[in-house]
């Protein structure tokens, strides 16, 4: 498969909206490794098939937005 260039790689905004308190321990573990840490933190990550397999496994927690490239 070929490597996508630096220039064409999404780029994605991920909203923590609803809180890890209740879910299992691998739901919070999946959120820390998004770099998530309080509720409505937004952090910036660029698309790939790792990220996709992390945002369905927490989707119920999340919101998920693709960020435009200038």
């Amino acid at each position: 498969m070929a490597k996508k260039k630096v220039d064409e790689v999404k780029k994605l905004r991920i909203t923590l909206v609803r809180s890890g308190i209740g879910y299992s321990v691998k739901h919070k573990a999946t959120i820390r490794a998004l770099g998530l840490r309080r509720m409505n933190q937004t952090v910036e990550l660029a698309d790939g098939p790792v990220l996709q397999g992390m945002l369905r496994m927490v989707e119920h927690l999340v919101k998920v937005e693709v960020q435009e490239t200038k």
